[in-house]
C-alpha cells in the first residue's frame, strides 16, 4: 500500500507518520519510508540523531541516477536527460520493489534500525544554499514523484510518505500517487481549512481520504471534528507521554505506547489495508499520464525541447503483476 501523511505545518503529521511506520515494522512488514516534506524532521522522528539524519542522502542529487535506472530500455525515452518528474514507465522501463535491492535504493535509502524492526527510509534533501531564492519545493520532489510512478507494491508491502505541509502537493500529481491519504488535522479553524482545501482538490480524482484528528483534549474538541469533517473522521489522539517523551529525545521502547494511541494507529492500519481491494491500476495509470501530458505542454517540452507525449507507451498498465514479469524479483 502507498500511504501519504498530510495536515498543516505542525499538526503532528510527521510524529504520527512515524508512528504508523512503528506500527508497521513491529508487526513485521516491509517499509519503505519517505520523507518528502522539505523540512526534514522524519528521520528524527524515527530515532535518528540530528547529525545522522542531516547526512542522509538527498534524492534530487541523485536525481540523474536515478532516471537513467528508470528508463531501463524503454524505447520511447532516448536518454534520461528527457525525462521529467512525471514520465511515466512504458515496455522496457525498470520498476522499483519495496524489498529489492537496486541502484536507486543503494544511492538513496539508508537503513533505520527500531527498537521493533528496521525499516528503509529516503528523504527528498533540505534546500541547498545554491537553491536558496532561485529553486522551489517542486524541484525537491520530483524524484520522489519519479519512482513513486514507477514503484510497484504488493499486499502487505507499505510504502509511506510524510508529505509537505498544507496543500503543496497539489502543485505535482504526487497526490493522487497513494492508496489512502491520512490527514491529521488539529480542532481548529485553521487545522480544518487544509482539510477542506485537500477535500476540495482531490475530489475529481478518487483520492481515499480519512481525517486523523490530533491533539484532541475533550469532547468539545471531538464534537468541533465530527461537525466539520463528518464521516471522514477515523479516528482522534490526545496528549500522549510517549510522544512527549520522545520528542525530548528519551524514547520508551515502543511497546509502551498508551493503548488509546495503539488503538488509533490499529484503526489506521485497517483503513489502509481495507483500501487494499478497490486498487485500481488502469486508473492509477492513467492518472499518471493524465499528469504528465499536463506537465509535458506547460513547461516540459519547452524544457527538454521534444515532446513528451511521445514517451507515453498507450498499451501499459502499471500493475501487480509486474512483480513476476521482466525484471529481478525482491530479496
Amino acid at each position: 500500500m502507498k500511504i501519504a501523511f498530510v495536515g498543516k505545518g505542525g499538526s503532528g503529521k510527521t510524529t504520527l507518520s512515524s508512528l504508523f511506520i512503528r506500527r508497521l515494522a513491529a508487526v513485521g512488514l516491509p517499509v519503505l519510508a519517505v520523507d518528502a516534506d522539505i523540512n526534514q524532521h522524519l528521520g528524527v522522528a524515527l530515532g535518528m540523531d540530528e547529525e545522522a539524519a542531516a547526512a542522509l542522502p538527498a534524492m534530487g542529487a541523485h536525481l540523474p541516477l536515478v532516471k537513467e535506472h528508470l528508463r531501463g530500455s524503454n524505447p520511447r525515452i532516448p536518454s534520461a536527460d528527457k525525462m521529467i518528474k512525471t514520465t511515466p514507465p512504458g515496455e522496457g522501463s525498470r520498476l522499483l520493489r519495496v524489498t529489492e535491492d537496486n541502484p536507486v535504493f543503494d544511492a538513496c535509502a539508508r537503513r533505520v534500525t527500531l527498537d521493533e524492526g528496521t525499516v528503509r527510509l529516503l528523504v527528498t534533501g533540505p534546500f541547498t544554499e545554491s537553491d536558496l531564492g532561485v529553486a522551489c519545493y517542486h524541484s525537491k520532489v520530483g524524484a520522489v514523484e519519479l519512482c513513486l510512478n514507477h514503484l510497484v507494491d504488493g499486499r502487505d508491502e507499505y510504502v509511506v510518505v510524510d508529505m509537505t505541509a498544507g496543500s503543496d502537493s497539489f502543485a505535482s500529481g504526487l497526490f493522487t500517487r497513494f492508496d489512502v491519504t491520512f490527514l491529521v488535522a488539529e480542532p481548529t479553524r485553521k487545522g480544518i481549512a487544509v482539510y477542506r482545501q485537500y477535500k476540495e482538490y482531490a475530489r475529481d480524482f478518487g483520492v481515499a481520504l480519512h481525517v486523523v484528528g490530533n491533539k484532541v483534549q475533550d469532547a468539545d474538541d471531538l464534537a468541533f471534528l465530527r461537525s466539520e469533517v463528518g464521516d471522514d473522521l477515523l479516528t482522534v489522539l490526545g496528549h500522549s507521554d510517549w510522544v512527549r517523551s520522545a520528542e525530548r529525545g528519551r524514547p520508551h521502547p515502543f511497546s509502551a505506547l498508551g493503548e488509546t494511541d495503539a488503538a488509533a494507529l490499529a484503526a489506521l492500519h485497517i483503513a489502509a489495508d481495507e483500501t487494499y481491494e478497490r486498487r485500481d491500476w488502469e486508473r492509477y495509470t492513467q492518472q499518471m499520464v493524465h499528469f504528465h501530458l499536463r506537465n509535458a505542454e506547460s513547461w516540459g517540452n519547452a524544457r527538454t525541447g521534444v515532446d513528451l507525449a511521445a514517451q507515453v507507451d498507450p498499451g501499459f498498465v502499471l500493475r501487480e503483476s509486474a512483480l513476476t514479469v521482466g525484471a529481478p524479483q525482491p530479496v
